[in-house]
């Protein structure tokens, strides 16, 4: 079994190293990064590793933490592996020989599952799968938490508080990320793609674009809080707001005949799919 180790988030790592290392400075890992920082990281405990120095430049300027080589990285209490999912091989064995027995490594890539991650590190490492999405660099992410059998209960629960600094976190089986990716994982991505038509509709239908934006993004945003905030389901909440024979009901009735919902529901599933073939 991984030592027990807890998370400082207000100091350096307990070992000596930093007390996280963030490996892939991408959209994902920039947004988590900021994300935790806003909670209460120290920039002077939080390292980065990229291939791209420009980009780690970037991010020190804007950051204020540090670019160090994966070596360095991985005396880190916890390594948080950003990169795409083809380059996971190349990063598992630069660590497997550096990485110290006590430290957790915990994998955002999508489609690695923990027996890959596993087979590609020392036995008996620390490992958690997580599934996280961007709202995390504005503290309203959502993240899915899938513990491999090496990792302590104390691993676990400081990766929990890890995440729920940016947003909301829960535990979940690894066969559930799939489904997971397909809602919260993708999910802004479908929220932003609807707003950007909405926006195009606005502007269609005699409104400037900075109008037309304001009205969406203020409509998401009352939305999104009634939502989470009335105690309500998305059901009820719709049927509030649709008078019958009304102008909402027609809006709805025409979403219906272009096959709104179904598309919906085919998108979500080609998402879950394509997280199921990259697993294999």
């Amino acid at each position: 079994m991984s030592g027990d180790l807890n998370i400082d988030r207000h100091g350096a790592g307990h070992r000596g190293g930093p007390g996280l290392a963030v490996v892939g400075a991408g959209a994902m890992g920039e947004a988590l990064l900021a994300g935790w920082l806003k909670s209460g990281w120290e920039a002077s405990d939080i390292v980065i590793v990229d291939a791209h120095a420009p980009r780690v430049a970037e991010l020190e300027q804007r950051h204020g933490v540090r670019g160090v080589e994966l070596a360095e990285a991985a005396a880190a209490d916890t390594l948080v592996l950003a990169v795409k999912p083809h380059q996971m091989s190349s990063v598992l064995e630069s660590l497997s020989g550096a990485l110290r027995p006590e430290s957790l490594v915990v994998s955002i890539a999508a489609g690695v599952t923990l027996d890959q991650l596993a087979a590609g590190l020392p036995h008996g490492q620390g490992i958690i799968r997580v599934m996280p999405n961007t709202p995390a660099l504005v503290g309203q992410g959502m993240a899915g938490i899938a513990p491999g059998a090496q990792a302590t209960e104390m691993q676990c629960d400081s990766v929990i508080e890890l995440f729920r600094a940016v947003g909301k976190a829960i535990v979940v089986d690894e066969s559930s990320l799939h489904a997971l990716t397909g809602l919260s994982g993708s999910g802004p991505a479908y929220l932003f793609y609807i707003a950007e038509a909405m926006i195009e509709a606005g502007v269609h239908q005699g409104l400037s674009r900075p109008q037309a934006t304001e009205l969406v993004h203020q409509t998401f945003l009352g939305a999104g809080t009634m939502l989470e905030g009335s105690g309500e389901s998305a059901t009820v909440l719709r049927e509030r707001v649709t008078s019958p024979g009304g102008t909402t009901a027609a809006a709805l009735r025409a979403m219906d005949d272009h096959g709104v919902r179904s598309g919906m529901l085919a998108a979500v599933e080609a998402c879950v799919q394509r997280s199921r073939d990259m697993s294999r």
